[in-house]
């Protein structure tokens, strides 16, 4: 057995009883403090105190305990070192072979409801991270062991070989170096929150992600890529929460569309349903059930909804699984959940995905303002706050001479919460409560307007129209007017406001402005 001694000293209690006897049972001398040498001699087993070793007691409520050169002489030293081992033999130090240590549950405590500033501090641990962070520089000649999971192989390999070797040392120095890092992160979020004034971006961000999978592939079959999760986890309704009940494994694509499709019909109250294809939506609908809103959605663009992404924000019924069934090529489907009967109808196409969200009503989480990783640049990353529009009626403002019918304000204020999913420059043409043509991502207005007309076909007269963006000039308004637009929802707030106006007045289009714009690059 090369462990002939072990300083052990954990918050978590879980499993060090165990670990203690098979230490204990092999010849190695334990070492511990307090609570931790408590509950290892309840269980019959001996160990010494560390203030018998330091001959130092704990002091300052036990702030300090092992911060002592009798306990981290005896970590850091390298035996091939002889002017260590001369070091040892004057001061009297014998070498110590094995630290475990888990630290206080510092996220654990600041999560809590109620917590204090104070009692987050008295979580903050010093000895712990210390010994962990010497036992893991000195790998090579002391085993770290850093979580309660580590405790039945460590336990193996002792007992099968009496030894670790080098590469099983060093992965657990690199998982406690790890342990370490998060923890000192958690920290400096927690106090960061604490200072930082409401609005103010900090400094500093550091940006935690936790595996979730290999992907098949990234935006095109010759880049890898992977799908990582936040930490600490976001709340609500998620790619990342769902659950995959069938399907092949989702594709980076795949997770793109399926997040841009479920923060749209999160939007929405009524049962709604949405068709998106490259993170734009080729249809929306709200309707009284849930398979009259998919049946309009996937009408407004029918063609481009071939391999698109259908997100619902109602349990599946087997009247909906049974359009979604009858659609050529779906790539994918999320919902809140779904009833037997329906999941065993979609799950007939092997290879399609089919997602559950894990919540039951996705309108009850909305989203709220909060930082938001916008985009990666070459060397750096965009943060900006989440575009979360608490939309109110009353805030919109008529322009023209005509306002809208209270029919037309129903289908502006739809097509409204729409355009924010639709990418710029964006017009999305609606009619109650339904898209009927969508013009996404042109570089000109006019031309997402004529593109939404051409989508939207004969469907376009008695529609109204929302734009992302001002108007700059009045072609848009003119050809709206010659399609057959009667309404018109958009910011304002351009040079050219007062043409614009004048233009719809003169094609007798009701206008109203939001003062608030949504562009989506």
């Amino acid at each position: 057995m090369s462990v002939k001694r072990a300083l052990i000293s954990v918050s978590d209690k879980q499993g060090i009883t165990e670990l203690a006897r098979g230490l204990a049972d092999a010849g190695v001398e334990i070492i511990s403090t307090g609570g931790t040498a408590a509950r290892i001699r309840s269980a019959g087993i001996e160990c010494r105190e560390v203030a018998d070793v330091t001959g130092a007691p704990e002091i300052l409520g036990g702030r300090v305990k092992t911060l002592h050169p009798h306990v981290h002489g005896a970590i850091l030293a390298q035996p091939q070192n002889e002017s260590h081992v001369a070091t040892l033999e004057h001061e009297g130090i014998d070498r110590i072979d094995m630290v475990v240590v888990n630290l206080y549950q510092f996220e654990k405590i600041t999560a809590a409801a109620g917590t204090t500033l104070e009692e987050a501090i008295e979580q903050i641990d010093i000895g712990g991270v210390t010994l962990l962070r010497a036992a893991a520089k000195n790998y090579e000649n002391v085993i770290v062991v850093s979580s309660p999971e580590q405790y039945g192989r460590v336990l193996r390999l002792l007992a099968e070989r009496g030894d670790l070797d080098t590469e099983e040392r060093r992965a657990l120095a690199v998982q406690a170096f790890a342990r370490t890092r998060d923890y000192d992160k958690a920290i400096h979020r927690y106090l960061a929150g604490v200072d930082e004034s409401e609005g103010a971006f900090p400094g500093t961000i550091s940006v935690e992600l936790e595996k979730v999978q290999d992907l098949r592939y990234g935006e095109n079959p010759h880049q890898d890529a992977a799908f990582y999760r936040s930490r600490p986890h976001m709340v609500g309704p998620s790619v990342v929460a769902a659950e995959q009940l069938s399907g092949k494994a989702l594709s980076y694509n795949n997770i793109m569309d399926l997040d841009a499709a479920l923060s749209i019909v999160r939007e929405f109250p009524e049962p709604t349903a949405a068709v998106i294809k490259h993170a734009t939506p080729c249809g929306v609908a709200s309707a009284s059930t849930l398979d009259k809103a998919y049946e309009r959605a996937l009408a407004c663009d029918p063609v481009s909804a071939f391999g698109s992404i259908i997100a619902l924000n109602r349990s599946v019924d087997i009247e909906t699984a049974k359009l979604i069934h009858a659609t050529h090529f779906v790539e994918a489907v999320i919902a809140p959940d779904y009833y037997r009967n329906a999941l065993d109808l979609m799950r007939g196409k092997k290879n399609r995905r089919i997602m559950r969200a894990a919540f039951p009503d996705l309108t009850e989480y909305r989203l709220r303002p909060q930082r938001h990783t916008r985009a990666l640049v070459g060397g750096g990353m965009l943060v900006q706050d989440l575009d979360v529009d608490i939309f109110e009626q009353s805030n919109l403002k008529p322009v023209t001479e005509r306002h809208p019918t209270p029919e037309e304000m129903h289908s502006l204020i739809f097509g409204w919460r729409v355009v924010k999913h639709v990418r710029s420059n964006a017009i999305v043409l609606a009619r109650d409560s339904e898209t009927v043509g969508i013009g996404a991502g042109q570089m000109s207005r006019v031309d997402a307007s004529v593109l939404a007309v051409w989508k939207a076909g004969e469907r376009v007269r008695g529609s109204v129209m929302a734009s992302d963006a001002f108007f700059p000039m009045r072609d848009a308004v003119d050809a709206a007017a010659e399609a057959g637009v009667t309404a018109i929802i958009q910011p304002g707030g351009s040079k050219g406001d007062e043409e614009v106006i004048k233009a719809a007045n003169e094609r007798n289009i009701a206008m109203v402005m939001t003062g608030q714009r949504h562009f989506k690059h």
